[in-house]
């Protein structure tokens, strides 16, 4: 039998709170996301290897207080962790990015035509056009990034949810910084548009991979069996991804994106 759903005030009341703060390190502030999470057994400094988010994360609304005072003790081994963070690389004019896995050169476009589109030479270059004043390049890249990237995955997601006789509830398109795909109890599907930028093998495996968890909430064997049929090796992408991650989150940084 079904729990009776908790009143609604009552379940705002027991939501995790996020809370974000700055950190001054070496007189640079560097922000800091503060999160509770009950299942930690005591307070712990992240620092993102890919993206150098810094997350303090806290067993209880108590020691959530104390978050930042902790952090501030861990600032040389926070800094240490930021200097191993990969450059960014943002979208400009001139800049080279992956696209479906292969290399794209960003130039400037004639005027009239979309804000950007792909454009092959005959010498085999793949180029990303884009149009209109250069100070808005990045931003008119990134939203074309994202809005093939919604175009595809949602294509992908229902496809494979036909093949399984499966249907999500909804399916969000974000930037996630540990995760490439996920599935909640609620039936909801989420992706990183960074999928984009991988070859299609690996865009394939991630969107398969979520929707399997839609026949089976668990990796047990059974679970790895309807992925395999789904796209045959997955070894393949997995071993991408765990190579090309870093590369995947250097491109257009947050600050861009916001």
């Amino acid at each position: 039998m079904r729990r009776p759903a908790a009143p609604r005030a009552r379940r705002k009341a027991a939501a995790a709170p996020v809370q974000r703060k700055l950190l001054k390190i070496d007189g640079e502030p560097v922000p800091v996301t503060l999160k509770l999470n009950p299942r930690a057994r005591q307070l712990i400094v992240r620092v993102h290897p890919s993206t150098g988010e810094v997350t303090v994360v806290a067993p209880s609304r108590r020691s959530l207080a104390h978050a930042m005072e902790f952090a501030r003790k861990q600032s040389d081994w926070i800094a240490q962790k930021l200097e191993n963070v990969p450059e960014p690389v943002p979208l400009g004019l001139g800049r080279r990015i992956l696209y479906r896995g292969e290399s794209h050169v960003i130039r400037y476009g004639e005027p009239g035509r979309r804000p950007v589109w792909i454009e092959r030479c005959e010498d085999g270059e793949r180029i990303i056009r884009v149009n209109g004043r250069s100070e808005h390049a990045a931003r008119r890249v990134l939203d074309f990034l994202k809005r093939e990237a919604r175009r595809l995955l949602d294509a992908r997601a229902m496809y494979y949810a036909e093949v399984l006789g499966v249907k999500p509830s909804r399916i969000t398109v974000r930037d996630t910084s540990s995760r490439w795909g996920s599935c909640s109890s609620t039936r909801n599907l989420s992706f990183s548009w960074r999928l984009i930028l991988a070859p299609p093998f690996v865009l394939e495996y991630v969107v398969a991979h979520e929707v399997a968890h839609l026949r089976e909430m668990n990796h047990g064997p059974r679970f790895w069996r309807l992925v395999a049929e789904l796209v045959g090796n997955v070894e393949r992408p997995q071993a991408w991804l765990n190579e090309h991650a870093a590369l995947l989150h250097r491109y257009a940084p947050k600050t861009v994106m916001e």
